[in-house]
């Protein structure tokens, strides 16, 4: 359990009352328009799986249980389904903070105050990140009661209004699109469930990181004020030097086996959304029409932001890091797939040992030859 005298640290009711007030109204459709998407969407999301398990040459294993749920959403479905996650793989720190704050005087009621404090902020990230995602391959959702079925570990959620808001805002044809998202959201399906080891060794990374987080509330507090002072300036020329390209505020408060942690993470994240952006792009000329069309304005949207205000939640949240991690990943993909084919790319998935660091996502052939070189020795 999470909580202290029946008060949990984080209202996650809260968080998702909060999230779907906040939360931007989606595009006007009519109801049977609505309906119309949900329905091609599913298709999109079943075809593609031929599509991408033929380009990848990835087979998946484990049978039906691995044949995991494809949900169309919306974005409270969203919501709702990230809250769920959250708890899911927050519970082992959130059960050292509560043992922490369980020994300290007042405990009880700094957890209750605490806990919806917590429960509005996570609240207002989530209103703002729901209007923005296209899909999402859940990796650690719960299996239940948020969202229908979770048989292998995960499911795809694809969220309607913002695809259609995209596709009405890039002027793209809306077939093309929504298959093209559909495709890249399918390769992280697969990845998922071709390679049975990638989920337990993300989560293990993870539960890694949140293990080292030091929960003394004074020392977190002064590193938060710390991170504060780096994002407003104040810091000298070198470590504005040091700290270039760091993942928003978040990476600011780690500690140094937190960081090492991170480069790992972030070289595996890259390796999958840059082995989903190859993929959609690979598959899109033989079953996408349109897409030289929409990838040249989708990577203008991406590139352009929106307001100041978006642009520095996005700085802040580390959003901006992520889209580098497209680029990126898929820069490595592509060179490794042109350097020794797929087959060749496709040993990546043998182990974690196989994976790229992050110094070889920006040099591919240091990859090739250490991955290579061992194979054929």
């Amino acid at each position: 359990m999470t909580s202290i005298g029946g008060v949990e640290m984080v209202d996650w009711n809260l968080a998702v009352a909060t999230a779907t007030r906040l939360v931007r109204p989606g595009p006007e459709v009519s109801r049977d328009e609505a309906r119309a998407v949900v329905a091609e969407l599913r298709r999109h999301a079943k075809s593609s799986e031929e599509h991408v398990r033929a380009f990848t040459r990835m087979a998946v294993h484990g049978g039906p249980a691995f044949d995991t749920p494809v949900l169309v959403v919306d974005r409270t479905g969203w919501i709702r389904a990230n809250v769920a996650g959250f708890r899911q793989i927050l519970k082992p720190l959130l059960g050292k903070m509560q043992d922490r704050r369980g020994g300290l005087p007042g405990g009880a009621v700094l957890g209750a105050v605490g806990g919806k404090v917590t429960g509005v902020e996570l609240g207002m990230l989530l209103s703002f990140l729901a209007s923005r995602v296209l899909g999402q391959y859940e990796t650690f959702a719960p299996a239940g009661r948020e969202l229908p079925g979770t048989a292998g570990g995960g499911r795809l959620l694809l969220v309607a209004p913002n695809i259609v808001h995209v596709e009405r805002e890039l002027d793209v044809h809306p077939h093309d699109f929504r298959l093209w998202v559909a495709l890249h959201e399918e390769t992280h399906r697969t990845q998922f469930t071709a390679v049975p080891w990638l989920r337990d060794h993300i989560e293990s990374e993870i539960q890694a990181f949140l293990g080292e987080t030091d929960v003394d509330p004074a020392t977190l507090l002064e590193r938060l004020r710390e991170a504060v002072q780096s994002v407003g300036g104040g810091r000298t020329e070198r470590e504005a030097d040091r700290d270039r390209g760091a993942a928003g505020l978040i990476e600011l408060v780690q500690t140094p086996t937190q960081r090492e942690i991170l480069a790992r993470l972030t070289a595996v994240m890259s390796l999958l959304e840059g082995h989903a952006d190859y993929v959609m792009d690979g598959v899109g000329p033989e079953v996408v029409p349109s897409v030289a069309e929409i990838r040249e304005k989708f990577q203008k949207r991406r590139a352009s932001g929106a307001g100041r205000l978006d642009q520095a939640l996005r700085k802040l949240l580390g959003l901006d890091a992520k889209l580098r991690q497209y680029r990126d990943g898929e820069r490595f993909v592509r060179a490794v797939v042109d350097q020794v084919g797929m087959d060749g790319f496709n040993r990546v998935w043998t182990s974690p040992n196989t994976l790229p660091t992050k110094s070889e996502i920006n040099k591919p052939a240091e990859w090739v030859a250490r991955v290579h070189r061992r194979a054929e020795s």
